[in-house]
């Protein structure tokens, strides 16, 4: 028999506990697919089945168990030395791929040398769009600009509205700073250049980090909006609210120390790590009283 065609494209997912949005979320990768595909699934500790499921319902996907959490960069690395193929998709179990749209992100890379990733039109449940799904880079005045609120004042301001591009129609194919690693195509040997995940962050600010080392290397990051995606978004459970939040802002403040301090003076990071903080503590003091309130309801 002869033996099956090398995977253009391998889908990457790193999972914890979402063992039904992840045996959704294969299926729609799998059944998208119009060119040879792989899977890697990295199992960050579940409980809840999830490891035991892919491989009953999925034998041709690749399942790597770990024995503890490991976060989202460290696990990610772990996949991305299993994968056969010209592209990885990085893909969210929480996400629904559209009919075409892994050929399509496949298709724009063949055609493009010079990008090395792109990302879809990836839509929350209500229609809108994921606010990450092409981004700028966060230096110091976007920060700003979103800790005062003139961000959302402004949605389409070039200037205020910058980081998530509102100024750009979302049904144009264009260029962007940064995808979102619940869903962005990377060609491979982009990634052999630049490098994996940077194990620093624990599971927010990978994907801004990844693109702005990509942009670094001379390669480019698209948006293109005739491959469509869905991202059910799952909030945090009550008792990983605190470290969700904290990672976060975490991440926040190592993509700037790492890529825009030497840049600022040390007053400028002295603000910068005080609008970092200071939100921090006005969502969890915003999420205490939200508590007190539902308890005393």
């Amino acid at each position: 028999m002869p033996e099956p065609a090398k995977p253009i494209v391998s889908a990457l997912i790193v999972n914890r506990n979402a063992k039904d949005d992840l045996l959704r979320g294969l299926k729609s990768f799998f059944a998208s697919a119009d060119v040879p595909v792989d899977a890697v699934v990295v199992d960050n500790d579940s409980s809840d089945g999830s490891a035991a499921a892919v491989k009953d319902e999925f034998p041709q996907a690749t399942v790597l168990v770990q024995a503890k959490n490991l976060g989202y960069g460290r696990a990610a690395n772990l996949g991305l030395e299993r994968c056969q193929g010209r592209f990885v998709l990085l893909l969210s179990p929480h996400v629904v791929l559209d009919p075409q749209c892994v050929g399509r992100l496949a298709d724009f890379l063949l055609t493009r040398p010079d990008a090395g990733a792109v990302g879809p039109r990836l839509l929350l449940p209500d229609g809108g769009l994921d606010p990450e799904a092409r981004r700028a880079f966060p230096i110091p005045s976007t920060l700003f600009y979103q800790t005062v609120g003139l961000s959302k004042l402004f949605p389409r301001s070039p200037r205020f509205g910058r980081h998530n591009m509102g100024h750009v129609p979302e049904s144009d194919v264009h260029e962007m700073d940064a995808g979102s690693a619940a869903c962005l195509m990377l060609r491979m040997s982009a990634l052999d250049r630049v490098g994996f995940f940077d194990p620093r962050y624990f599971m927010f600010g990978e994907d801004l980090d990844l693109c702005y080392r990509l942009k670094l290397g001379g390669w480019k990051i698209f948006y293109l909006p005739s491959a469509g995606a869905t991202h059910h978004v799952k909030p945090a459970p009550p008792d990983r609210r605190r470290q969700v939040t904290y990672e976060r802002h975490r991440a926040m403040w190592t993509y700037h120390f790492k890529h825009h301090s030497e840049d600022v003076s040390a007053f400028g990071n002295g603000l910068v790590w005080a609008q970092i903080w200071g939100r921090y503590v006005a969502e969890r003091v915003r999420d205490s009283i939200g508590r007190s309130r539902r308890a005393a309801t």
